[in-house]
């Protein structure tokens, strides 16, 4: 008995050691990954250095290098950082996908796309805007590519519900009605407005009422 009970307290501490060095590597990451996003926005993709990243974080460069292997890799952790937010879920699984879903007009689908859409995009634009300002590298176009390629699938995902609940205008097909949701909901666009001083609730209105107008067979009421 006595033999039983010491060994469960000893897994206990291991299990707790494992948990804390879990957490603390969870945290050094996180911590690194809010540094590069600051770099990366402020020198640019190839201004950006990983021992400068690495200082602003308060780890050895090595470790940076260690966890994200190359520069590349570590713009993508950021863009997925970005996308996933504090939910730490893909888009799909957030809260504001469950509503696009029980939507019960083609409008209010469209008004809880934008909402979700602006809080990604609040996080996500300018780390965006630094990968497509450095075409002319592999890594950074990658990214871009990567980030495309899943943007136009979640969104053809949207388009095709709307299509078959909601309908489209006679014009739209699924395909077209994507690439229309790709443009107004960009980040370029988003951060055009924010310079112009529209706040993020103004935009997702916008977008709203743009979306409705541009997609819908029946677009509603503003």
């Amino acid at each position: 008995m006595n033999d039983y009970s010491s060994m469960k307290r000893m897994t206990k501490r291991v299990n707790a050691r494992q948990q804390t060095r879990r957490e603390k590597a969870a945290a050094t990451r996180e911590r690194m990954i809010t540094a590069a996003i600051a770099v990366f926005t402020a020198e640019g993709y190839v201004g950006a250095r990983m021992a400068d990243i690495a200082e602003r974080a308060g780890v050895a460069v090595q470790t940076v290098y260690f966890t994200f292997h190359t520069k590349g890799e570590l713009l993508q952790a950021c863009y997925r950082h970005a996308v996933l937010g504090a939910e730490k879920l893909p888009p799909p699984q957030q809260r504001f996908w469950a509503e696009i879903d029980s939507a019960r007009s083609g409008r209010a689908a469209l008004a809880a796309f934008a909402r979700g859409n602006s809080g990604i995009l609040a996080r996500v634009a300018a780390i965006d805007e630094v990968a497509k300002a450095a075409p002319h590298e592999p890594d950074a176009s990658a990214v871009v590519a990567n980030s495309e390629q899943l943007r136009r699938e979640g969104y053809g995902d949207l388009a095709t519900m709307l299509a078959d609940r909601f309908g489209l205008r006679a014009e739209l097909d699924v395909e077209s009605a994507t690439d229309l949701l790709l443009m107004f909901g960009s980040s370029s666009t988003y951060l055009t407005l924010r310079r112009y001083g529209w706040s993020d609730k103004r935009y997702a209105a916008w977008l709203t009422n743009t979306l409705a107008q541009q997609l819908l067979a029946r677009p509603g009421r503003g």
